[in-house]
């Protein structure tokens, strides 16, 4: 008898799937017996590395390389996943971009860009793959959201605003969508070691400022976010809407 997270038969979309947090997130939900649509912006042809981990626990992996940064591309592909016989019932929204510079330097053209790939993006996507869960009454949308969904951060006012918005689009397509059938959520990694925050772990200063107000005294790593995804992913999480779940070590209760 299957249980409240098994994904056996689910179809699961991953964004931003070649590395890190996208790549733990397909491999987790593959584990849980989901087949696999892995979507990144340089991914290969054969799916590279993300393929290969999810075929390893015996699930499908279909790739395609789109840059979130190209909306005329983002509505193709969704336009193509809708088109498909088999329908998507599990949504990740993870691709994601940023932009380092203090905010009196921060360029119009980083500002653009980090707000296109980071929201826009995420909007449009969405908007075009949940058409389709609303019309059969069931789905699971999960979205990347952050720390800086609750703080300001520093040095990155781009990516700190379009996390904000994240946060306030979960809730917003929740309040919609919750009595069609579709759940939303997000979920809030902390400092998680990947190559966004490579410049962080290496800047000495940085990396002993952020450890010291980590209660768990460590890094995240990208596969610590995998149970939470199977879970809102999953039957398990059927009447949580709108919730944003940190995954940080302790971060926020500190």
């Amino acid at each position: 008898m299957s249980g409240p997270f098994d994904l056996a038969g689910r179809l699961a979309v991953v964004t931003g799937a070649r590395r890190g947090i996208g790549m733990a997130v397909a491999e987790a939900l593959a584990v849980a017996g989901a087949d696999i649509v892995a979507v990144s912006a340089h991914l290969d042809a054969d799916g590279g590395e993300v393929a290969r981990r999810v075929r390893s626990h015996g699930r499908q992996c279909e790739s395609f390389a789109v840059d979130f940064a190209d909306r005329a591309a983002v509505k193709a592909l969704a336009a193509r996943l809708n088109a498909a016989d088999r329908p998507v019932d599990i949504l990740v929204n993870n691709a994601g971009t940023i932009a380092r510079a203090p905010a009196a330097e921060h360029s119009d053209a980083d500002w653009d860009h980090v707000l296109t790939v980071d929201l826009t993006s995420q909007f449009i996507f969405t908007r075009e793959i949940a058409a389709r869960m609303l019309s059969r009454g069931q789905g699971k949308i999960v979205f990347t959201a952050s720390l800086l969904s609750f703080q300001g951060g520093v040095t990155v006012p781009g990516y700190a605003a379009a996390k904000s918005g994240i946060a306030g689009l979960t809730r917003a397509l929740a309040n919609e969508w919750a009595q069609r059938g579709v759940n939303v959520n997000a979920i809030v990694p902390g400092y998680i070691a990947t190559d966004n925050t490579r410049p962080l772990r290496e800047d000495p200063a940085r990396n002993a400022a952020i450890l010291s107000r980590i209660p768990a005294g460590r890094w995240g790593r990208p596969e610590d976010l995998g149970g939470v995804a199977v879970f809102l992913a999953s039957a398990a999480s059927d009447y949580v809407h709108g919730t944003l779940v940190a995954v940080d070590g302790g971060w926020l209760g500190r």
